[in-house]
């Protein structure tokens, strides 16, 4: 009997042990925000990155078409050469734009390894809630520095665009004058040496012709 109440108050004691014990909160909601809130940064990240290797591409194309286009304007109309300029400027414009993307800031990508110390004294509840604050920021600030390489990415692009078709169409002009230009060949033939051309194979053979008959 003495240890049945024993037990009893045992399970008593544990019950109200288990009732002053806080309940375990739920931060499934609060990790979901972390964790899309640096999936975010990182795609930020990559755009920017991506538009990087492209704006270089096109300062490569770009560098190999100028020559290309001057030297099949030598030879052509004067009015054409000094039209040229204009692409060539839209096209020096457009590497200047280029080249600025590159001087921009690289991107912050989320917490940095230096706030790790600080946060070892934190709970993982606010952990995390220092972490989405820490995202949220990065994200502003990424925003600015994109929105503004994307629109001198942008303006490039229209640039290029517009000189590659004024340079097609001068091109295309510069072949159809040059065509004009050249001369038609004109084979001139003497009678004269025509006549001594067919004598001489007569002669070759050693007939001549019959005499005329006199009337």
């Amino acid at each position: 009997m003495g240890l049945l109440v024993r037990l009893f108050k045992s399970l008593r004691a544990i019950k109200h042990i288990m009732e002053m014990k806080p309940p375990v909160e739920d931060l499934r909601h609060i990790e979901f925000l972390a964790i899309n809130s640096k999936e975010i940064i990182e795609k930020q990240v990559d755009s920017y990155r991506q538009q990087h290797s492209y704006a270089g591409t096109i300062i490569g194309f770009t560098v190999l078409f100028i020559p290309f286009f001057l030297s099949n304007l030598d030879d052509t109309n004067e009015v054409l050469q000094l039209i040229s300029i204009l692409p060539i400027a839209l096209f020096i414009g457009s590497i200047l734009l280029m080249l600025s993307i590159f001087r921009g800031k690289p991107l912050d990508q989320a917490l940095s390894v230096t706030k790790y110390k600080e946060l070892l004294t934190k709970s993982y509840h606010e952990i995390l809630i220092f972490e989405i604050e820490v995202n949220k920021g990065c994200y502003m600030k990424n925003n600015v520095a994109a929105l503004k390489a994307s629109k001198r990415y942008m303006q490039g692009i229209g640039l290029t665009t517009t000189a590659i078709i004024i340079s097609i169409v001068m091109l295309l002009l510069s072949t159809f004058l040059a065509i004009e230009k050249k001369p038609t060949k004109v084979q001139v033939v003497n009678p004269t040496q025509k006549q001594m051309n067919t004598i001489a194979p007569e002669a070759s053979t050693g007939r001549s012709k019959p005499p005329t008959p006199h009337k």
